[in-house]
């Protein structure tokens, strides 16, 4: 059973997806990506969650009303996940580096998990480019052959935003690629984390 819930953040609204043990997924609204990894999975509302609406056919929602933690007077789920998310959550956009990360479960193929592993090792404050990563992966010697373009897809697919931080992924030439929250607050991330952006420019195909 998966449990979705709703974060209010300056740059406006997030999903968390998760279950009693781990954080599966944190998108901004408006996201495509989630609807492939909680695709034909039950998902309930942890809180009222009213104001979003999933449009996908294939996601069952369940909304469990105002009382997040019974149905029928049981308890339907642990909300230890969802508290140390949203800390996580509340210190990052105060302008802290949490200096925590709470329990991940990362769905995905084997490339893109190593791909994800790798953005989990980027400081905060700090970016690295498609490249510096093709570069790890063929270091742990692991595959014979990587490119910029097969991680950007891991990057793009990433699950859980923000704190897996693919927005601290730039290109080699210096393009603030794209981000599939928007190239608005992958700029706003890194100027939150204290990184002149000014260094970077926006793709040509950015409108």
């Amino acid at each position: 059973m998966l449990y979705r819930s709703i974060y209010s953040s300056p740059l406006g609204k997030i999903l968390i997806f998760f279950h009693e043990e781990s954080l599966l997924g944190l998108y901004f609204e408006g996201q495509k990506e989630f609807n492939d990894l909680m695709k034909n999975e039950e998902v309930k509302n942890f809180d009222d969650g009213k104001n979003f609406e999933i449009k996908d056919k294939n996601l069952r929602c369940e909304n469990l009303g105002h009382d997040k933690n019974k149905v029928s007077g049981e308890k339907i789920c642990d909300d230890k996940i969802l508290e140390e998310t949203k800390k996580w959550l509340d210190l990052y956009f105060s302008g802290e580096d949490p200096n925590f990360t709470p329990s991940l479960k990362l769905r995905g193929t084997e490339f893109r998990r190593d791909v994800w592993k790798i953005l989990l090792e980027i400081p905060y404050g700090e970016t690295l480019s498609y490249k510096d990563i093709a570069n790890k992966l063929m270091a742990s010697g692991k595959y014979e052959r990587m490119s910029s373009q097969a991680v950007g897809g891991a990057v793009g697919h990433n699950p859980i935003s923000i704190i897996i931080p693919c927005h601290r992924v730039v290109g080699t030439s210096g393009s603030l690629t794209g981000y599939a929250g928007g190239l608005a607050r992958k700029v706003r991330l890194l100027e939150l984390e204290g990184i002149d952006v000014n260094k970077f420019f926006m793709p040509k195909n950015h409108k």
